[in-house]
């Protein structure tokens, strides 16, 4: 089962992150996935200012990974976009930051589905028929990010 929002603004799209983070507990892995331009790092400021990060939130394109302190712990945020292989994500040490130390927010994890953890949550962000419209879909793996989903749905207050 997936979730589906549609947002009319980027300030929606912005918010509903952000409710996102606050109902985070420090532990989980999140693939967000979308075309160039869709909002993926407008939905990253969002949602780690929904965990208390201070900092100016940016895409990590070319460093791979940033790291931000929030109030639930250390958030791993990397974007894989210029990696070609899987073999790749060594070099970085990927697997030990997704297998339980803090959150880890995962940008453009298309070409390594199979590299993920078996419990993650999915976000795919698609553009919509107005300028400013995005159609956003949550499809959780595992019980804990269902129900992260259902407490999501019931207390985001914005979108459709």
């Amino acid at each position: 089962m997936s979730w589906k929002w549609k947002t009319v603004s980027p300030e929606e799209t912005w918010k509903l992150a952000q409710r996102l983070g606050s109902l985070l507990q420090g532990h989980e892995v999140l693939c967000l996935s979308g075309d160039l331009g869709a909002g993926k790092t407008l939905f990253s400021q969002g949602l780690t200012h929904g965990l208390g990060v201070s900092e100016d939130v940016t895409s990590p394109t070319f460093t791979l990974m940033n790291v931000y302190q929030s109030s639930k712990g250390e958030m791993y945020h990397f974007d894989l976009y210029r990696l070609e292989e899987a073999s790749q994500l060594w070099d970085i040490d990927f697997y030990s930051y997704v297998e339980g130390r803090g959150i880890a927010l995962i940008e453009w994890p298309d070409a390594f589905w199979e590299e993920m953890p078996a419990e993650h949550l999915r976000i795919y962000l698609r553009y919509g028929i107005a300028q400013d419209e995005r159609e956003i879909e949550l499809e959780p793996h595992g019980e804990a990010y269902q129900r992260l989903c259902e407490e999501l749905k019931a207390n985001a207050g914005i979108g459709s």
